[in-house]
C-alpha cells in the first residue's frame, strides 16, 4: 500500500527540485510532472508522480491531520 502526502515545490532545479512536507524538505525527481515553484505534489519513492491544486492538497492535508491527530491519544 502506497500512502500519499502531498507537498509544496518550493525549489527547482533541472529536473530536481525541493519539495517541503510539512517542514521536512526532501530533494525529489520532478522528470515525470509538469510542475513550477508553489505548486503541491504527490511523490513515491522520490519521484513526483501527480500535481495536485491548491484545494485538493489543502483537503488532503485535512484529512491527514485528524488522522495524526486521532493517533495522539493512542
Amino acid at each position: 500500500m502506497c500512502l500519499a502526502y502531498p507537498g509544496k515545490v518550493v525549489e527547482i532545479s533541472g529536473d530536481t527540485g525541493k519539495v517541503d512536507f510539512g517542514g521536512v524538505v526532501r530533494e525529489v525527481n520532478l522528470r515525470f510532472v509538469d510542475v513550477s515553484v508553489g505548486d503541491y505534489v504527490i511523490v513515491h519513492a522520490g519521484f513526483a508522480i501527480q500535481v495536485l491544486d491548491e484545494e485538493e492538497a489543502r483537503r488532503s492535508l485535512e484529512a491527514w491531520e485528524e488522522l495524526l491527530g486521532g493517533l495522539e491519544g493512542a
